[in-house]
């Protein structure tokens, strides 16, 4: 588990009492990611990740995951969960005649995509292995640090009550507008690589 971290953030506040884990998607690729991270907003970009992990499996910090940011723009959530974004551009759409998709920002994707009707759209980029045994790991660990449940909600939809939940959610329970995480997204997977030691 490769781990490296990325500094120049301001994060918005501190808090030691941590909850919840929310995933999300990155919907661009690493390096755009990481731009928009350090450059939108005038430099001060409100919507920061605590961690990202990249389609290789390399995991970069981007606050300690003691800090918060308004990721989810609620600041009683924010405060009380640690954000943890996997690169994936999210749905695409498919360029008629030609080979290949596109995501929202125009990023080209010319491998198999995942297929399936969710949210009004059909194609989605589908996650490494790697992200999800790296992912594991790291939730192991900050489940351990900071005495979150290993319970995750199991699916991404909306649930009523989401903020209550102690445990892993995806920004896709708190919003039915949001697409992440994406329909590849394998929470049988991913339960299986937490329950094991």
């Amino acid at each position: 588990m490769v781990q490296y971290e990325l500094t120049d953030f301001n994060p918005l506040g501190v808090n030691n009492n941590k909850t919840q884990i929310v995933l999300a998607d990155s919907k661009r690729n690493l390096i755009n990611y990481v731009q928009s991270l350090k450059f939108r907003y005038n430099k001060k970009n409100p919507y920061l990740p605590n961690y990202l992990i990249a389609k290789n499996g390399d995991i970069y910090t981007i606050m300690e995951p003691t800090k918060y940011s308004n990721f989810l723009q609620n600041s009683q959530v924010d405060k009380n969960s640690i954000t943890i974004v996997l690169e994936n551009l999210g749905s695409l759409k498919k360029i008629p005649m030609n080979d290949y998709y596109i995501n929202w920002i125009g990023d080209i994707y010319k491998k198999k995509v995942y297929e399936r009707k969710w949210r009004d759209e059909y194609f989605w980029d589908p996650y490494e292995k790697i992200q999800f045994e790296n992912l594991s790991k790291l939730t192991k660990k900050l489940c351990a640090e900071f005495q979150i449940p290993k319970e995750c909600i199991g699916h991404n939809v909306k649930q009523e009550g989401v903020e209550f939940f102690k445990g892993i959610v995806s920004r896709s329970n708190y919003d039915s507008d949001s697409k992440d995480v994406n329909p590849a997204f394998d929470f049988k997977l991913f339960k299986e690589l937490l329950e094991n030691d």
